[in-house]
C-alpha cells in the first residue's frame, strides 16, 4: 500500500494525560496518513473514562465508555476533491488500555488500530452490514500491514 500524502491538518490532545509521552502525535499523524483518501482536518482527543462515558451517552445513547468514538462533521456530505473530511475522534484511554491487556496486543498497536479505524469512519466507512464490514476490516489490515503492524483482526 503507497502512502497518499493528502493535506492533513491535526491536532492531538491529551485532557486525559496518561499516555501523552507514549503515544506521541507524531505517532498518531504517522497512523493517520494511510488510511487517507482525501485531505482532512481532525481532532484526535484521548479522554479518560468519565469523559467517555459522557460523550457515548449522550451521543449515542450508549451508558458506558467505548474504545473510540468518531463524531464525521460532514458525514453524508459529496465533498468536493479538494474539501478536506472534517471530524474530531475521541479515544478512552481506559478502554484501549483494558482492551490491549485482554487481546494481547501492545497499546501502541492497539491505538494504531481504533485510530485507523476511527480515520476510516470520519471518511464514511462503517461496519453496521457484512458487506461494509468485511471492506472496512480489510482497509484496516492493509494499513496496519503497510505501518508495520499485525493484522488487528488475528486471534492471538
Amino acid at each position: 500500500m503507497q502512502e497518499k500524502n493528502h493535506n492533513l491538518e491535526l491536532d492531538v490532545q491529551y485532557p486525559d494525560a496518561r499516555l501523552e509521552a507514549t503515544i506521541t502525535p507524531e505517532m498518531v499523524e504517522r497512523w493517520v496518513r494511510p488510511a487517507l483518501l482525501g485531505p482532512a482536518e481532525l481532532a484526535i482527543r484521548f479522554v479518560d473514562a468519565a469523559e467517555g462515558q459522557t460523550l457515548n451517552r449522550d451521543y449515542r445513547g450508549k451508558d458506558y465508555a467505548t474504545n473510540v468514538l468518531t463524531f464525521a462533521y460532514n458525514e453524508g456530505e459529496e465533498l468536493a476533491e479538494d474539501e478536506p473530511v472534517q471530524a474530531d475522534i475521541v479515544l478512552c484511554t481506559d478502554v484501549l488500555q483494558r482492551e490491549a491487556d485482554e487481546q494481547k496486543k501492545t497499546l501502541e498497536e492497539h491505538a494504531a488500530h481504533l485510530v485507523v479505524h476511527g480515520v476510516l469512519h470520519a471518511q464514511g466507512y462503517d461496519h453496521e452490514h457484512d458487506e461494509e464490514a468485511e471492506e472496512m476490516e480489510q482497509f484496516e489490515r492493509d494499513v496496519m500491514e503497510a505501518l508495520g503492524y499485525p493484522d488487528p483482526y488475528a486471534e492471538k
